[in-house]
Formats: C-alpha cells, sequence, structure tokens
C-alpha cells in the first residue's frame, strides 16, 4: 500500500472566492492556516475545534480571529478534495439556515 494521495483544499466559484475576500483579514489568515494544515496532515487529522460536521455532507471550518469569527462550509469530493461552498462571518450561535440551504445548492455542482 503506497502513500495516500495528499488533501487539496479549492473553492467552488468565484462568488466563494469573493466572500472568503470580504471575510476580516485575521479571519482569512486563519481559512488559510487551517487549509494548509488540511493539505499537510490530511483533513482525517483534523477534527473538533477546528472542523464539525453540520448536516448531510456540509462540514464547517470554524475560523477565529481578532477581527470575528467565520465559517467556512464545505463538502469532500471524489479525488481527496475539500470544495468551500460558502464562507461568511459568524454573528449568532447558530449556523444561519439560509447559509447552510445556499451551500447545500452550490454542492449539487460538485461530485462527491
Amino acid at each position: 500500500m503506497g502513500v495516500p494521495m495528499p488533501w487539496s483544499v479549492e473553492t467552488l466559484n468565484a462568488a466563494v472566492d469573493r466572500e472568503l475576500l470580504s471575510l476580516p483579514k485575521d479571519v482569512q489568515a486563519a481559512f488559510l492556516r487551517l487549509a494548509e494544515r488540511i493539505e499537510a496532515v490530511g483533513l482525517e487529522r483534523i477534527g473538533e475545534p477546528h472542523v464539525k460536521h453540520l448536516r448531510g455532507k456540509l462540514w464547517e471550518m470554524r475560523l477565529n480571529g481578532r477581527d470575528g469569527i467565520g465559517r467556512a462550509i464545505y463538502v469532500t469530493a471524489v479525488g481527496r478534495r475539500v470544495v468551500v461552498l460558502h464562507a461568511f462571518v459568524k454573528k449568532t450561535q447558530r449556523t444561519p439556515l439560509a447559509a447552510l440551504e445556499l451551500a447545500e445548492r452550490r454542492a449539487l455542482e460538485i461530485k462527491t
């Protein structure tokens, strides 16, 4: 048995790129650090509090910074890919239903 293929972290589309760029700078930095860590050690070695299952195939990357708390909702896809579907600043205790529904709609575009 060979070395497993490394994980890659990618965004679904330009809309998600814009969402990530609209996060506060230190929350963006937290996203980049977590994405690099997933690619370096593998998603299976990252657990709570960094990632958490939401529902169905949706998971979230939990991003904390001095300037706020962000979330990046993702799914895993064929080829050991983490595909970020939606990113936003977290303002409430629970993940907003609209954010989950948007991520689920976007997930339909991916072969998971």
